[in-house]
């Protein structure tokens, strides 16, 4: 398990003083990128193949929002392990080791030079730490949109500021550009966001909402190519 300390600070905070979940999904993404550090077989054999692990889905559940100035601790354990895929538990704890957000996800282990998957060598997979599955409600990491009923939005131009290193829109913006979507009076307590093709600088996402029993689930498109689905509940 690899963890990093946070503390809630006014930069993370929305308008009423409460971790923003789009800062909270950058701490989980950071945690889950530093974790490397600690399984130096694979970090060597990630930089050798020039290969990256990039998120392909991310279910959350929402049990407390953290307030300004609280303590936090994100940890990250790998628990299940393929040839071209990765599963992962992330958690935000509080300053008593209560979870404020649990999560699961799945990373895909793709090429960088190609763009396409690749196949990690049995004895690099074996020599990763597996640790126990954490307990949370997992739901499917596929999002199924409606066949009808949805509703456009403007166009979302994506900017400089939406990319990261990988070159391509960061995971967290996704959900931030979706989430502006949503009704102000909105309360998210769960999440679910499947990533599918790569928006990059000077791309232009077109949005398509539809409403479901319990809450909304948005597409985030570049021409007829979905690059995310976000799905929101109550």
């Amino acid at each position: 398990m690899y963890s990093l300390n946070y503390k809630v600070t006014t930069s993370t905070c929305d308008s009423e003083g409460k971790l923003k979940l789009y800062s909270a999904l950058q701490m989980m993404q950071d945690c889950s990128e530093m974790w490397i550090d600690s399984e130096p077989e694979v970090k060597s054999y990630f930089a050798s193949k020039n290969m990256a692990q990039l998120l392909a889905s991310r279910q959350v559940e929402i049990v407390r929002v953290p307030l300004f100035k609280e303590e936090l601790t994100v940890t990250t354990s790998v628990y299940e392990m393929k040839p071209m895929f990765g599963f992962r538990n992330t958690f935000i704890y509080d300053a008593d080791g209560k979870p404020c957000y649990r999560t699961w996800s799945m990373g895909a282990f793709v090429d960088m030079t190609t763009g396409k998957l690749n196949r990690v060598d049995d004895a690099v997979a074996t020599s990763l730490l597996i640790e126990p599955q954490l307990k949370m409600n997992y739901r499917d990491r596929r999002i199924i949109l409606p066949k009808s009923g949805g509703q456009t939005f403007e166009d979302i131009k994506v900017m400089r500021a939406d990319i990261d290193y990988n070159r391509h829109v960061n995971n967290a913006n996704y959900i931030r550009m979706a989430m502006e979507l949503l009704p102000e009076d909105f309360k998210i307590k769960g999440l679910r966001v499947e990533y599918r093709v790569a928006a990059k600088l000077g791309d232009t996402l077109s949005p398509t909402m539809y409403r479901l029993d319990d809450g909304f689930v948005i597409a985030l498109s570049v021409g007829n190519e979905v690059c995310a689905i976000v799905e929101f509940t109550e």
